[in-house]
């Protein structure tokens, strides 16, 4: 009978192909209790949107798709669209013995209830932005305006000025003695931001707002950057290579089965931060400070230094790969080093042809304030090396485009992005932490008082790339003056 029921819901969903409009609510299928919702579908657009409540099904072959138990489906036909009513007490998983109609690939699928409309879409050229301090700015009761002077919300900001994905950075435990949220370091006032569970709240509002996501895994305590790559605490009394991967397989597995587990999962994953020679490589001393300095080299039976371990540095990078591909096997594994120009070519000779480590995406670092370079040289050396290596992407990891310390450089946010959305390879940018300016460059936002006001100097330079990157600003959208209603069952 439900075979039945569903047969003839498909067949009312192809006949009535003349429908003009899509308008989808949220359904929320809860385990424990009993649902009745509207859709409103149109025949080319079907997109189911089932959440229990514990985790949302998207389309993974590896997950059971639900299907509606003891229920009662019925359809109700105006001349504009299409309502389909549910109403049922629970949700069983699909047996293999069932069969349902695939209506068109291209329209039937699953998606979560936060991805109706969302702000990057698969082969869209990535406009993106590391905001991981803004979780903490927040919490500090910090509020964010736009160029307009109305309050948002940092991700409405974003969107309202064309940036589609979002760059999370994550520490081991940064509550650790000489971690990034150390007791007495006063960087992160009392939280301990960056861990697991800042990182899976964060992550959730990233994945609701419709962003793609890459989550920047540091295998530290603290920042982990080419001074330094020092071995968390936890894992500093492990005495093999071996111990320490397994390590790093466990930790990335857990954090990501996490995300997973609240539909949070990355789009793409960053297997450790700027690691040009290497990760895990150094230990803290009686000197270290709240910023990880000075450090002193680990021992070279754990340590994963590239010029001198790199056995175990392909160890180590192994486990965190395949630790993010025994989660999902469609995130794109990203590796990071600083600067292209002067270690890119050796650093892939190293990786690719001697260690043959298989990742999807190079990234760089990309400051010219830091001397790593300029547009023209990043084109060239993308160029170089993806006639050498054709199945690997290009991606900037962080940028500021300042040209000299704290100081915003007018027409170089748009140069970076114009020189990658021309070249072969390279799929995009992520600017570093817009509120913050130092020896890299600038700041997009400034302070005034806890709070922080939208430059519009340099949001205006996203504005304008936008038509020639094939991309659009995400204005919230305005409020229906005659809301659907539902019609019942007939």
């Amino acid at each position: 009978m439900l075979f039945l029921k569903i047969s003839v819901l498909l067949f009312y969903i192809i006949l009535f192909g003349s429908c003009s409009e899509t308008k989808v609510t949220d359904v929320d299928l809860s385990s424990s209790s009993s649902f009745e919702e509207v859709l409103y579908l149109s025949s080319e657009d079907l997109v189911p949107v089932l959440e229990s409540s514990s985790s949302v099904y998207e389309n993974n072959s590896s997950l059971e798709q639900p299907h509606f138990s003891s229920s009662e489906t019925s359809l109700n036909l105006s001349s504009s669209e299409l309502q389909i009513h549910l109403s049922s007490s629970s949700i069983e998983p699909l047996s293999s013995s069932v069969f349902i109609p695939n209506i068109s690939s291209s329209s039937f699928h699953f998606i979560s209830s936060s991805s109706f409309n969302p702000v990057y879409k698969p082969g869209d050229y990535i406009l993106g932005a590391d905001v991981s301090k803004f979780q903490e700015y927040e919490s500090r009761g910090g509020h964010f305006y736009d160029t307009d002077n109305q309050q948002k919300s940092i991700f409405q900001i974003l969107k309202n000025h064309g940036i589609n994905y979002i760059r999370l950075k994550t520490f081991v435990d940064p509550s650790a003695m000489y971690g990034y949220a150390a007791s007495g370091c006063g960087e992160t006032s009392t939280e301990p931001f960056g861990d697991k569970s800042h990182i899976m709240a964060y992550a959730k509002k990233v994945k609701e707002e419709g962003f793609g996501f890459l989550l920047d895994i540091h295998y530290s305590d603290n920042w982990a950057d080419p001074g330094k790559q020092i071995i968390p605490e936890r894992w500093r009394s492990v005495n093999s290579i071996d111990a320490l991967s397994d390590s790093v397989y466990a930790y990335t597995y857990d954090l990501l089965s996490s995300l997973k587990s609240i539909g949070a999962l990355p789009d793409m994953v960053q297997v450790g931060n700027e690691i040009t020679n290497g990760l895990l490589r150094n230990v803290p001393t009686s000197k270290t400070n709240c910023w990880g300095e000075p450090s002193s080299a680990a021992s070279s039976v754990v340590s994963g230094e590239l010029s001198s371990q790199p056995g175990n540095f392909s160890k180590l990078i192994k486990a965190g790969i395949k630790a993010v591909h025994d989660v999902d096997s469609r995130i794109k594994t990203v590796l990071h080093i600083e600067n292209a120009i002067d270690h890119g070519s050796w650093w892939l000779s190293v990786v690719i042809d001697q260690q043959k480590i298989n990742f999807d995406i190079l990234a760089f670092s990309a400051y010219t304030a830091y001397g790593h370079g300029i547009a023209s040289e990043w084109k060239s050396f993308i160029n170089t090396q993806s006639s050498k290596y054709p199945n690997l992407q290009f991606l900037i990891a962080e940028y500021n485009g300042g040209i000299s310390a704290s100081t915003w450089t007018s027409g170089k946010t748009k140069e970076i992005n114009l020189m990658l959305k021309e070249t072969p390879k390279a799929i995009g940018s992520f600017y570093w932490e817009p509120a913050l300016y130092g020896a890299w460059g600038g700041a997009a936002f400034e302070w005034r008082d806890n709070n922080l006001y939208a430059i519009p100097s340099a949001f205006s330079e996203f504005d304008e790339l936008l038509p020639n990157l094939d991309l659009q600003r995400h204005l919230p959208p305005m409020p229906s003056k005659n809301p659907p209603k539902s019609k019942g069952l007939f």
